[in-house]
């Protein structure tokens, strides 16, 4: 049965899936790069960037597979805010961007959709996340859907007790600041509990399930 998830989604020790002052310099916020450094020499994250070589790595490749449709908040599309300027800004990730299925972005600004190559098309969702989760779900047929992020996005999504799965990649750094992912939120009572727990070098893996 096609499952909705989140998967790679790093944050720090303290809790913060991404760092202060979010701008076009710093799309995760100041230190927000750095969470990452566990994704970055895999082969996933080498393919997604169309070069070769890097380690193996089973929660990153879990990571880029499987899914038939996203779901984004609209800061991970960009650091636009209010309304669109115009229709100049198109992601983060050039012409040919990582997800390669239909992606629904989160946002209170209507936008005609984006159909960008490699099978990537932005739909800009502005009646709320049920209206875009039940869209992705259609979207997928029998593919999982997955929560790309940011935290806030993870957070409603979590509270809506939507996500059926969520591997978390916790990465030994302190940011001290930025945006919280679990603040407020009591997972046991919305009925998530630890499935998997695999240490290594640069992260540990963290899978929930409810």
């Amino acid at each position: 049965m096609p499952k909705v998830r989140v998967a790679g989604f790093a944050i720090s020790i303290d809790g913060y899936g991404a760092g202060p002052e979010q701008s076009l310099e710093h799309p995760l916020g100041k230190g927000g790069t750095d969470l990452h450094g566990w994704f970055y020499p895999t082969r996933a994250f080498r393919a997604m960037i169309g070069q070769d070589g890097g380690t193996d790595d089973r929660f990153a490749a879990e990571a880029m597979q499987g899914f038939g449709a996203y779901i984004l908040g609209r800061n991970m599309f960009g650091p636009i805010r209010d309304e669109w300027p115009d229709d100049a800004w198109k992601g983060w990730w050039g012409d040919n961007p990582p997800y390669h299925a239909p992606t629904y972005i989160l946002t209170h600004h209507a936008r005609a959709p984006i159909v960008m190559e490699g099978g990537t098309t932005f739909h800009f969702v502005t009646d709320g996340i049920e209206a875009a989760l039940a869209t992705a779900k259609a979207a997928a047929g029998d593919l999982d859907v997955k929560i790309g992020g940011g935290v806030s996005t993870v957070r409603q999504y979590l509270l809506a007790g939507a996500i059926d799965e969520l591997h978390l990649a916790v990465s030994p750094i302190l940011l001290g600041r930025g945006e919280s992912l679990f603040e407020g939120i009591d997972l046991p009572a919305l009925g998530y509990r630890v499935a998997e727990v695999v240490p290594t070098a640069l992260a540990t893996h963290i899978v929930l399930t409810r």
